[in-house]
C-alpha cells in the first residue's frame, strides 16, 4: 500500500467570518500543495475541509499519516468521538446535534477507504509543513 504524508491547517479571519485551508500532500519524494477559502465560514469547517480536500486527491487506497494541529479533527478519531456521534444519531455528549454533521460524514467516509493515523502537531511552532499549511491558509483568506 502507498504511504502518503498529510499536513493540514484550517484559519479563519474571525470565527466565523472569511477562512482559508492549505494542505500538503507528500508521496515517494513528490509534493503537492492545495488550499482555498470560504467568504463566511468557522476555523473547524477550514481545518475539516483541509482534511477533506486532501484525502480527496488521492486515487487509491494509501496509508495516510495525517498531521494536523486541530485537537477537533485529531481528538473526533484518536478519543473516538466520531463513533459516539454516529451511535447517537449525530448528537454529541450534551445531547446536542453535533456541528459540522456533513463534513464529518463525508471525511469519515474518506477514512473508510484509506488507512489514515491521525497524528497531533503543535500549531504555529517549528513545525515547518505546518507553518506553510498555515501561511496557505491565510493566503487564501487574503484571495477572497
Amino acid at each position: 500500500m502507498e504511504e502518503v504524508i498529510i499536513y493540514t491547517d484550517g484559519a479563519c479571519s474571525g470565527n466565523p467570518g472569511p477562512g482559508g485551508w492549505g494542505s500538503i500532500l507528500m508521496c515517494k519524494g513528490n509534493t503537492k500543495e492545495i488550499s482555498g477559502g470560504k467568504k463566511d465560514t468557522t476555523n473547524n469547517v477550514m481545518e475539516l475541509t483541509a482534511v477533506i480536500e486532501a484525502l480527496k486527491l488521492l486515487k487509491f487506497k494509501c496509508k495516510v499519516n495525517l498531521y494536523s494541529d486541530s485537537a477537533y479533527v485529531v481528538n473526533a478519531f484518536n478519543q473516538k468521538w466520531i463513533y459516539g456521534w454516529m451511535k447517537n444519531g449525530w448528537k454529541n455528549a450534551s445531547k446536542e446535534p453535533v456541528k459540522n454533521k456533513e463534513l464529518w460524514q463525508e471525511l469519515y467516509e474518506l477514512t473508510k477507504v484509506h488507512n489514515v493515523t491521525f497524528i497531533k502537531v503543535k500549531g504555529h511552532s517549528d513545525n515547518e509543513y505546518n507553518n506553510r499549511c498555515d501561511e496557505m491558509a491565510r493566503e487564501a483568506i487574503k484571495e477572497l
